[in-house]
């Protein structure tokens, strides 16, 4: 299997793409506090999930994979600000919000689904 073809990853690059249209809409001033910092835990997400993908040996993947859900969580944080703070409306922030539930979920299962394989072999 092809990396781009891992749902999770997929929809990590989604996400991102989401927060760049954000990133690109802001402030310089807004673009280089948290706008800068938005897009740093949003691509990480993808980036640690290639990363693991990547590796041979499943627990050093595993690894990978709980830091992409760690930059999920922080990037959770930094979505919440941009809306308690009136960078972004009540709609932008639901949608971004439900697609990393959508994604924290899948990336769950995938992690389990990884640990349940390597347990077989």
């Amino acid at each position: 299997m092809e990396l781009g073809n891992l749902e999770v990853y997929k929809l990590s690059i989604i996400l991102s793409e989401k927060i760049w249209k954000i990133y690109l809409n802001l402030s310089n001033d807004l673009k280089y506090n948290i706008g800068a910092q938005m897009i740093r835990t949003v691509d990480s997400i993808g980036a640690n999930i290639a990363e693991g993908y990547g590796r041979f040996h499943y627990k050093d993947s595993v690894k990978f994979y709980y830091n992409a859900r760690g930059s999920l969580w922080e990037s959770k944080h930094w979505i919440y600000l941009t809306y308690k703070r009136d960078i972004i409306n009540k709609e932008k922030y639901e949608n971004i919000n439900g697609d990393l539930e959508i994604l924290g979920k899948k990336l769950n299962g995938f992690i389990k689904s990884i640990k349940e394989r390597s347990s077989d072999e």
